[in-house]
């Protein structure tokens, strides 16, 4: 098993990517999937987010009103270093249950947004970081995300520097580009993934 995680920048299209990489046959762990199935309701996750934040994040059926919460955090590193206290642990936990019922011989892309904040990269054989500009990051979240300016600033603001993730990058993948030039890029990561896979881990 390979095991490989997949970051980027909010907009920077990761999510395209791996996406791509399924199509080619990666078995994905979505950490965000995951983080929304840890508060569903009815989950103890849940309950701690209420405890920590109070009822005015639920929604009139009971579910977490993430928009509201976001707002509330994203502003507020305390408060967001709070809700990753909660977050995360449960997160990790159903992660390393989902790696452990792959094959053997899986490719296994770890889809984690904030593997550079939280310090991960050594817990993966490759780290794939997706590169786009600021600008290109603001332009997808306001124009395809329907965010304000504002809040789309604070949220890229509440991540990691661009640098700081290329500098955790065994392999960039730019997404400034169009589409089928993304394809291309990611086919040929691809490649690379599954020769090291067929030579262990540790190989180049």
């Amino acid at each position: 098993m390979l095991t490989v995680g997949l970051t980027g920048g909010i907009g920077a299209g990761k999510s395209e990517v791996s996406r791509l990489l399924v199509e080619h046959g990666a078995v994905l762990v979505d950490a965000d999937r995951i983080a929304r199935e840890v508060v569903a309701p009815g989950t103890p996750g849940l309950a701690a987010v209420v405890e920590a934040f109070g009822p005015d994040v639920l929604a009139a059926d009971g579910s977490l009103d993430r928009p509201r919460l976001g707002s509330i955090v994203f502003a507020d590193p305390e408060k967001l270093a709070v809700l990753n206290s909660i977050v995360h642990p449960l997160v990790r936990t159903r992660s390393r249950e989902l790696e452990s019922a792959a094959a053997e011989d899986a490719v296994v892309v770890h889809d984690v947004p904030l593997l550079t904040e939280n310090g991960l990269a050594p817990l993966y054989d490759v780290v794939i970081v997706v590169d786009a500009s600021p600008g290109t990051q603001l332009d997808r979240l306001v124009r395809l995300r329907g965010m304000t300016e504002e809040d789309a600033r604070a949220r890229m603001a509440a991540q990691a520097t661009r640098e700081q993730r290329r500098e955790i990058a065994d392999v960039l993948i730019d997404n400034d580009v169009p589409l089928d030039a993304l394809r291309e890029r990611v086919a040929e990561v691809w490649d690379g993934l599954l020769r090291r896979a067929r030579s262990g881990p540790g190989a180049e």
